[in-house]
């Protein structure tokens, strides 16, 4: 088959598109023939060298995949050849206390496509049969795969670990990425009051687009702006994910009570922390790893209803992915980037 191999550590150029052998399914897996496969943060992390996640080579990258099943293992009757499916990117066990309670992001063995399992940068991926799920309504393939990563994590951030309520107030830091745009629609689908923050004043206005009610320049003393919009108050929520750059005055827009959830730290994972002010307005601060299988059915049903829409920056073809980690890396996108697999 074709795909995108990494060989080695480096820039976006040791991306290789090649020959690599194809895929052998076992009793339970299936065979997927990929049709589009997203970019995240995590790819360029990894294909730069995560000391806490060394990689074997040769190695395939992509966690968010979607395409068509092109064989079952004979233990498979959940799917059958030619359905449309998404592949929820996380691989657990399935035999643990943490899996079996329906708590597979908890399990010890868990990991990602294109992390300690090879990816979708290629034409064909091996699955777990318990991670193919229908393609919900009329997305396409390009659509399905701007989906599972980025919306998980923030559902599982917001609703799970944040406990987000209807009439609460969020501040989306970092509205421009893929995770962001998602939880800008899951914070509005669950009735709250959005406040998005960006460096960029086009991605701004984008996020309004999206439904955000207000919008702020991430630089700077940001919080004050945000104290402004909320009366002084502060918000309920900060939903974080950029780290170093903007942790400090993330905290300081919380209101009292308030709770900071984070999955990320693009932009150091260093950050001051006032421990006095934290007890002194008994603020939260929340870790969050992406999210259980059963919520991301539960969110997939969400874009059945027209609720939650994919957000794509665009779509390259798979023989162009560095051209795509390039385009990621200068962090030019809102939304997801798309590789395509003819």
């Amino acid at each position: 088959m074709k795909a995108v191999v990494l060989n080695e550590y480096g820039g976006p150029e040791v991306l290789r598109y090649s020959e690599a052998p194809e895929p052998q399914i076992g009793a339970n897996d299936v065979l997927v023939r990929v049709r589009a496969c997203a970019l995240n943060h995590l790819d360029l992390w990894l294909r730069n060298g995560l000391p806490t996640q060394p990689l074997k080579f040769p190695h395939i990258l992509g966690s968010d995949i979607a395409g068509e099943i092109a064989k079952i293992g004979p233990g498979v009757t959940n799917v059958r050849p030619g359905d449309r499916v998404l592949l929820a990117p996380g691989v657990s066990c399935g035999q643990c206390e943490q899996c079996i309670a329906g708590k597979d992001n908890f399990c010890t063995q868990y990991t990602l496509f294109g992390s300690g399992a090879p990816g979708g940068y290629a034409e064909f991926v091996r699955s777990p049969a318990v991670n193919a799920i229908p393609i919900p309504g009329a997305l396409s393939f390009e659509q399905a795969a701007a989906v599972p990563l980025v919306f998980l994590t923030a559902w599982h951030m917001l609703l799970a670990r944040a406990g987000l309520r209807p009439a609460e107030e969020v501040l989306v830091i970092g509205a421009g990425s893929g995770v962001g745009s998602a939880a800008i629609q899951i914070a509005k689908a669950a009735g709250a009051r959005v406040i998005a923050a960006s460096t960029s004043e086009a991605k701004l206005a984008r996020a309004r687009e999206l439904g955000a009610d207000e919008v702020v320049t991430s630089r700077g003393d940001f919080a004050r702006d945000v104290k402004r919009l909320t009366s002084g108050r502060g918000v309920d929520v900060v939903f974080e994910h950029v780290g170093q750059a903007t942790w400090e005055q993330s905290i300081y827009s919380l209101a009292r009570g308030g709770r900071l959830v984070t999955c990320g730290a693009t932009t150091g994972r260093e950050g001051n922390l006032n421990i006095g002010y934290l007890f002194g307005r008994q603020l939260s601060i929340l870790g969050s790893f992406m999210g259980a299988k059963s919520e991301l059915i539960d969110l997939l049903e969400l874009f059945k209803r027209g609720v939650l829409k994919p957000v794509i920056d665009c779509v390259v073809p798979l023989e162009k992915a560095v051209e795509a980690h390039r385009r990621l890396e200068k962090q030019e996108q809102f939304g997801k980037v798309v590789l395509s697999v003819a």
